[in-house]
């Protein structure tokens, strides 16, 4: 695992405390929920980046990939397109 810095980041106190009814490890779930962010966010820019060279997705294109997503989800397989 990579080095670990410490930060301070300011949240609502609402926030913090269902944190702390969710985990005992603020830092571990915060940080896995910025390394999610993060993902999001690079992913977002790949597909942006695939439609300006190759236009947009289509329709079709798209429900196969929320078919498979949600597969990947349920651990179920979707039916071949």
């Amino acid at each position: 695992m990579a080095g670990t810095r410490r930060i301070t980041v300011t949240l609502p106190a609402e926030q913090v405390a269902e944190l702390h009814k969710i985990t005992d490890n603020v830092s571990g779930y915060v940080a896995e929920a910025v390394a999610r962010q993060i993902r999001r966010q690079l992913l977002a820019e790949e597909l942006h980046q695939y439609e300006n060279e190759h236009g947009a997705f289509t329709a079709q294109e798209r429900a196969a990939a929320q078919a498979k997503i949600a597969a990947a989800t349920t651990g179920n397989q979707p039916n071949a397109a």
